[in-house]
C-alpha cells in the first residue's frame, strides 16, 4: 500500500482576477476552495487513479473540520491526528489576462512533543516492508527539520522525499528511495548555482544517486523533467497545453511515481506515466486531479522522450 504523510495541511483557496495588480483595488471573478497540503493532494490523485493508499494527516480548527468532511465526502482512506490550533489557508491567485500564478501561504499551526511522538510511533507501526511510503511538503510549527530523516531511518519500506530547504538537506542522509527536487532545489542541495544543461544536472544527481538514494527526479517546470537512475539518465520535455491551474501539478507526479515504485514500473514507464500524470493535472483547475482518458491518452504519445 501506499502511504502519504501531510504534516502541514491546507485549504487551498484559489482566486481568479482580471488582469491582477500590486498596490490597487482587485475584483475577484471566481473563487473555489480545494482540500491540500501536498500529500493530501497526492492522495486525492492516487485516488483518481484507482490506487489503494492511506491519507495520514494532522487537522485542527473549523478549517481542519472542513477537511475532514471532504476526505470522508471524497472517500479517502485516512488516518486523522487532532490538534487545537487553526490548519492554515493557502491563497492561490490566478490573473486570467496575464496567464500567472502566484502562492501566499500561511505558516500552519503549531504542534506539541507528544502528537509528534503519536504521529512517528503510528508511521513506524503500520508501515510494512513492501509499502511505498510518501513524505511531502513542509512541516507545521514544532516538527524539527530533521522529522523526515527520522521517519526514513525508522521504516523499512521505499520511501519518496519531496520537500524543500532543511527537511530535504536532513532528509537524503537516511538515503530516500526516490527523491524529486527542482533546479533550484538540486543547486541547493550541493552547493552549484550554476548547473544548467541536462549533463551538468545528470552529473551531479549521480553524485547524491552514490550516497544511496536510487532515483532522482528533477522537475524543470514547464520545461519537462529529467530522471536519474545509477546507469540512465533522460529527459522528459514539458507538452505546449493550456495551462489552467499548476496547484498540486508536481503532487500529482509524485502519485504516479508511487504508483511506478508500487508496481514496479521500468525507469522508462515510470517517466512516461508521471509526466502524463502531471500534464493533465495542469489542465484542470484548482489541485483537481487528471481526467483519466487524458493520462492514457498522453501517456501512449512518446514523442517527448529523449535518452540523455
Amino acid at each position: 500500500m501506499i502511504i502519504t504523510v501531510t504534516l502541514n495541511p491546507a485549504i487551498d483557496k484559489t482566486v481568479y482576477i482580471e488582469e491582477f495588480s500590486i498596490n490597487e483595488v482587485n475584483r475577484i471573478k471566481k473563487i473555489r476552495k480545494d482540500i491540500g497540503g501536498k500529500g493530501i493532494n497526492v492522495s486525492q490523485n492516487l485516488n483518481n487513479l484507482n490506487k489503494e493508499n492511506l491519507c495520514l494527516t494532522i487537522l485542527g480548527g473549523i478549517n481542519g473540520e472542513f477537511i475532514k468532511r471532504e476526505l470522508e465526502k471524497q472517500k479517502f482512506n485516512f488516518k486523522i491526528f487532532k490538534v487545537d490550533d487553526e490548519v492554515r489557508v493557502n491563497l492561490k491567485i490566478v490573473d486570467l489576462i496575464n496567464n500567472t500564478f502566484t502562492d501566499v501561504n500561511e505558516p500552519g499551526f503549531k504542534i506539541s512533543n507528544k502528537k509528534i511522538n503519536d504521529v512517528i510511533d503510528y508511521i513506524i507501526n503500520i508501515a510494512k516492508f513492501d509499502d511505498v511510503i510518501v513524505l511531502s511538503g513542509s512541516v507545521a510549527e514544532g516538527f524539527n527539520k530533521d522529522i523526515y530523516k527520522k521517519i526514513i531511518e525508522a521504516v523499512e519500506c521505499k520511501t519518496i522525499l519531496d520537500t524543500s530547504g532543511k527537511l530535504l538537506f536532513e532528509g537524503i542522509k537516511s538515503k530516500p528511495y526516490l527523491i524529486k527536487p527542482n533546479i533550484n532545489e538540486l543547486r541547493e542541495l550541493v552547493g552549484n548555482d550554476s548547473i544548467n544543461s541536462e549533463n551538468e544536472i545528470v552529473n551531479v544527481s549521480r553524485e547524491l544517486i552514490n550516497r544511496g538514494i536510487k532515483i532522482i527526479v528533477v522537475s524543470l517546470g514547464e520545461k519537462g523533467s529529467i530522471y536519474v537512475t545509477g546507469n540512465k539518465a533522460f529527459r522528459i520535455k514539458g507538452k505546449n497545453v493550456e495551462v489552467k491551474s499548476t496547484v498540486g501539478a508536481g503532487d500529482s507526479m509524485v502519485a504516479a511515481l508511487a504508483i511506478a515504485i508500487d508496481e514496479e514500473f521500468s525507469i522508462e514507464k515510470m517517466a512516461r506515466f508521471a509526466s502524463a500524470v502531471s500534464t493533465a493535472s495542469i489542465l484542470t483547475e484548482g489541485s483537481q486531479p487528471g481526467d483519466i482518458e487524458m493520462i492514457n491518452e498522453l501517456m501512449n504519445d512518446e514523442s517527448n522522450f529523449k535518452f540523455i
